[in-house]
């Protein structure tokens, strides 16, 4: 708890003392991005970025991060924060909450992925019968929705767990905790090119947008489009364009990805899913 009130502190902090006085307004927003790796990774991707586009955009910003992407979403769904980076609110009952999407990366599509290490001696989806699975977090739609899916249609049965975080599922993996992970590919690409880790893909799902930047209701169309016009912005920027180019080095992505104009029809795969999804996933 310790750590995690320190990295709190020092992000609203650093987010408060970069806004200007002169553009500063009475109201607050808070911001959470799911937990795509570690807390302190994911605050280090994002506390840059953030700082940039409240600067950028007068609006003041802070972000709210939980220990695990679940204690995240579960802020956005306790009405505890106003922007997100998330596609966990794509569920028929989660879209009557109002979020209106207006952005997402520009990274390629997110493909989910059953993976083992390199040097596993599972070698087809049907050899992981009985064997244990980690994931993310129940919440990870391409990681977990998608990929445990695959499984129950197959009729394959595993053991489940749970990491908190892709990060903490990968190095359980290798660590021999567990016997394969599911995950997406831009996060398996990711942890492969930081961490040196050779991993075996078993299975490979078709193509789903990756998370969406998405605004509560309760945002007044005015901070919303200035917040929206600083996020899509950014990269014309040379400092936006720095600042991304380091986030993209940080998590180890290939190519730096900025943030483009999108809208709710963007994910209606993510819709589509829910429609035929085993009752467990819905």
């Amino acid at each position: 708890m310790k750590t995690l009130t320190g990295i709190s502190l020092w992000l609203g902090l650093g987010l408060l003392l970069a806004l200007p006085s002169s553009q500063a307004s009475d109201r607050v927003y808070r911001f959470s991005p799911v937990n795509q790796w570690d807390i302190t990774r994911t605050a280090s991707y994002w506390n840059p970025i953030v700082r940039y586009v409240e600067s950028k955009s007068g609006v003041r910003l802070e972000l709210k991060i939980g220990r695990t992407s679940a204690d995240t979403t579960s802020y956005v769904l306790a009405e505890e924060v106003e922007f997100v980076f998330s596609n966990h609110l794509f569920s028929p009952d989660r879209e009557t909450l109002g979020w209106k999407v207006f952005g997402r990366r520009n990274a390629p599509p997110l493909r989910g992925q059953i993976a083992v290490p390199a040097d596993s001696a599972v070698r087809t989806l049907e050899d992981l019968q009985g064997k244990t699975m980690v994931y993310a977090g129940p919440e990870a739609f391409v990681g977990y929705k998608i990929t445990a899916a695959e499984l129950i249609n197959r009729g394959i049965k595993v053991n489940t767990t749970f990491g908190g975080n892709q990060n903490a599922a990968f190095a359980q993996m290798f660590a021999g905790k567990a016997d394969a992970t599911g995950s997406n590919s831009m996060l398996i690409e990711g942890y492969a090119n930081r961490e040196n880790k050779k991993f075996r893909v078993l299975w490979t799902s078709d193509g789903y947008h990756d998370l969406a930047l998405m605004a509560s209701s309760k945002v007044p169309e005015t901070d919303l489009k200035a917040v929206a016009a600083a996020f899509l912005s950014m990269h014309k920027d040379p400092a936006g364009q720095d600042i991304l180019h380091k986030a993209a080095q940080l998590v180890g992505l290939s190519q730096d990805a900025f943030f483009i104009p999108a809208s709710d029809a963007d994910y209606a795969s993510y819709k589509r899913f829910y429609k035929s999804a085993p009752a467990g996933l819905r």
